[in-house]
């Protein structure tokens, strides 16, 4: 199968009692037949399969991410199902050890049972496995942190041997390791740094997007934790601002037993501009019901109550909807040029939208093949929902890949968990240690256990790679 198909994947229906294959959340892929799933128990068993068997393997996780990332390459080989890897191993002042398999919002309840965070701000969606959201590049929002495997100190994988090695921050490969796309071995246990955990107030407002180049730095600048939505069609911005809470709102949160703090806000700023992207969603989903997931993403956008509350309570608010989600990470310098070329193209085109471009920022990341390596960089999110047969709208469909197109030609690096059409990508001229991290992948994984149809077109198949004398792949300089 052509990587190009893998873009932008038609929805499967629903199960049926005959139709037993395993797909993956968002029901777009095949991973696998059930006889391929493997659970084990403890670490010992991961090794000994490991150990004993020769086929290639892929660890599942909570199958969030894209089949790409998770599909087998033929029948034999195996999926490796680690849920009952999981939960708290051990936990100091300022470091939690969890196992790989351990669920987000299971990491983040823990620690703020304990007021403590992560030093990286939460995504919108929580399901994740912790594993997979190292291995995958998942952040959050704030110039202050970066994604959650930059939160890692410890990190230990069972190798495609059967052995185990203990990664941390002195060993010269953690930054492979850090963020390996389920390619270099079986994550099985993560030591996190944590941090005390502060009470953060919220603000939320509308404003017009005239400015939204420079609005963007501003806010992100001036608050610990900034997220955006921006809807060009109407050249409006949902802006959500957080700070550290002030004496007074800590002790409301306090008094109410640490409940999330809803501050009365009443507004109507943004009605005008949600019915229309309503009426874009509806109708080119086929969609009904006025109550749907996806129309709830959506209708939210009305309420600009302001909230205090952990940093979990205040973003961890997500509603976990299959769709074709697509974001490109921008080193936030060029952030500006580009929201004005996005601006430009939409003035030209009119897309029809399903949600706001969606704007996150984040601090440079350590991680060799993090979308924010080495730089501030904001992230421009796209989302297009499936209509109720699983397809997605020609016209949406195009939308996603003009706007990659745009995003890509500035030199986007796209978050490896959602979609993207590969074809637009240079990786290597992109990611300034892509050769170091195949070196690393060669040494740990020489007989590709770990690979499937797309880790080997990505690091094994692209024309900048040939074989040396030992059949081994070398990159040859391309002079960029």
């Amino acid at each position: 199968m052509g990587l190009q198909q893998l873009a932008y994947p038609r929805r499967e229906p629903e199960l049926t009692g005959e139709d037993v294959r395993l797909r993956n959340w968002a029901r777009n892929a095949t991973l696998g037949e059930p006889g391929s799933v493997n659970a084990p128990r403890t670490e010992a068993e991961v090794r000994a399969f490991l150990a004993e068997t020769s086929g290639k393997v892929r660890v599942i996780g909570s199958r969030m991410s894209p089949g790409r990332l998770l599909e087998l390459t033929q029948d034999g080989d195996a999926l490796l199902d680690l849920s009952h890897l999981s939960g708290l191993v051990s936990m100091t002042d300022d470091t939690a050890t969890f196992a790989g398999a351990t669920p987000l919002d299971e990491v983040y309840s823990v620690l703020s049972g304990v007021g403590r965070m992560l030093p990286s701000s939460p995504g919108v969606i929580a399901s994740q496995t912790l594993a997979g959201a190292l291995s995958t590049g998942t952040h959050g929002q704030g110039l202050q942190q970066s994604t959650i495997a930059d939160a890692a100190l410890t990190i230990r994988m069972v190798l495609a041997d059967g052995s185990v090695q203990d990664f941390d921050r002195d060993h010269p490969w953690f930054p492979a390791v850090q963020l390996g796309l389920g390619s270099l071995g079986v994550i099985t246990q993560v030591t996190l740094r944590i941090q005390r955990s502060p009470i953060y107030t919220c603000r939320k407002n509308a404003v017009s997007a005239d400015a939204l180049e420079e609005d963007l730095q501003t806010w992100n600048l001036e608050n610990d934790l900034v997220k955006a939505w921006w809807f060009p069609q109407e050249g409006q911005v949902q802006v959500w601002a957080a700070r550290e809470a002030t004496d007074e709102e800590v002790g409301r949160y306090r008094d109410g037993g640490g409940r999330l703090v809803e501050h009365a806000t009443v507004s109507n700023a943004m009605n005008d501009t949600i019915d229309q992207t309503l009426r874009h969603l509806r109708d080119d989903t086929k969609t009904v019901a006025h109550d749907d997931k996806p129309s709830r993403t959506v209708t939210r956008f009305r309420d600009f109550t302001d909230v205090t509350g952990d940093i979990y309570q205040v973003f961890c608010r997500g509603i976990a909807t299959p769709q074709i989600n697509v974001e490109i990470g921008i080193p936030l310098a060029l952030a500006g040029g580009m929201i004005k070329k996005i601006k430009d193209w939409h003035t030209e085109t009119r897309p029809r939208m399903h949600y706001p471009v969606i704007l996150r920022c984040t601090g440079p990341s350590n991680a060799w093949l993090s979308p924010s390596y080495g730089q501030d960089t904001c992230y421009f999110g796209f989302v297009v929902y499936y209509a109720d047969d699983g397809s997605l709208s020609e016209e949406g469909e195009s939308f996603l890949h003009a706007v990659e197109e745009v995003l890509a030609a500035e030199g986007g690096r796209p978050h490896w968990g959602k979609y993207f059409d590969e074809a637009l990508y240079d990786w290597p001229a992109l990611y300034p240690h892509w050769e170091a991290f195949r070196q690393v992948r060669e040494a740990l994984d020489p007989q590709r256990r770990f690979a499937n149809a797309f880790t080997t077109e990505l690091f094994d198949g692209d024309s900048e790679h040939g074989d040396d004398e030992h059949g081994h792949h070398e990159h040859r300089a391309s002079g960029r």
